[in-house]
């Protein structure tokens, strides 16, 4: 009897796993996590202690990599962000080679370099599934979310994700000890063709500071498409070219 129960609990946690990997698959799609490739144009707005600042991009991804194009304003433009698998690049005209950041640092307010382009979730984070809830009369899966590395834009990620949809719609970043100390808001009002069938995409991403709910950085998605990038777009020796 003991080691049917044993087997009961073994079978159920796989079985949690299992979903949790399935739905976060399924919502990193609705991010930009587009194997084939994938291109969008991105605003981060970020209102910080009533001061509001406005910044431009234009990111490409290709499976585990991206490039981000500073377009605006122009004391920026021309810099360059590259995601190469989970190692993060920084370049400008100014420095003579690019030098390795952390997807933590802060991008702009409440947004973190890793926010303009960390889409792979399902492969940076193990999932359980913490229990469902009832937001606006649809039914969504919270998941937690423990970071597989130590060099990831979160720790942790409490994120919920709508059983109907399969995109994730809220999430809560937490330090190591669980506390949370800033909230997201997705929506997806955006559509995007892939394989031939159309699908929603995130138009909007908003992060707000856990104490102080007007410090907020308001991360827009414009332009979304299927591009099919060379693998050298994202060669960290092609960025100073």
């Amino acid at each position: 009897m003991k080691h049917l129960f044993l087997l009961l609990v073994l079978f159920s946690a796989a079985a949690n796993a299992d979903l949790a990997t399935e739905l976060l698959e399924a919502s990193d799609q609705g991010r930009g996590g587009i194997k084939d490739g994938i291109e969008w144009s991105g605003k981060v707005q970020t209102f910080e202690n009533g001061n509001e600042t406005n910044r431009e991009f234009l990111i490409k991804a290709k499976d585990h990599d991206a490039l981000v194009e500073a377009v605006a304003p122009a004391k920026n433009k021309g810099e360059i962000f590259l995601f190469n698998d989970r190692q993060m690049w920084f370049f400008k005209p100014s420095l003579k080679k690019p030098v390795s950041i952390s997807a933590r640092q802060k991008l702009s307010g409440q947004a973190a370099n890793g926010d303009i382009a960390s889409t792979h979730y399902a492969r940076d984070y193990a999932a359980t599934v913490e229990k469902t809830e009832v937001i606006d009369g649809v039914k969504h899966h919270v998941l937690f979310l423990k970071a597989k590395a130590t060099n990831l834009t979160y720790d942790q990620i409490r994120y919920w994700v709508s059983e109907k949809s399969k995109l994730a719609t809220k999430a809560e970043f937490l330090t190591l000890q669980g506390v949370t100390f800033k909230r997201g808001f997705l929506e997806y009002e955006n559509k995007l063709s892939v394989n031939g069938k159309v699908i929603p995409f995130i138009s909007k991403l908003t992060i707000v500071d856990a104490k102080y709910e007007n410090n907020k950085s308001i991360l827009t998605y414009s332009n979304p498409k299927v591009v099919n990038h060379p693998v050298s777009l994202f060669n960290y020796n092609n960025m100073t070219r």
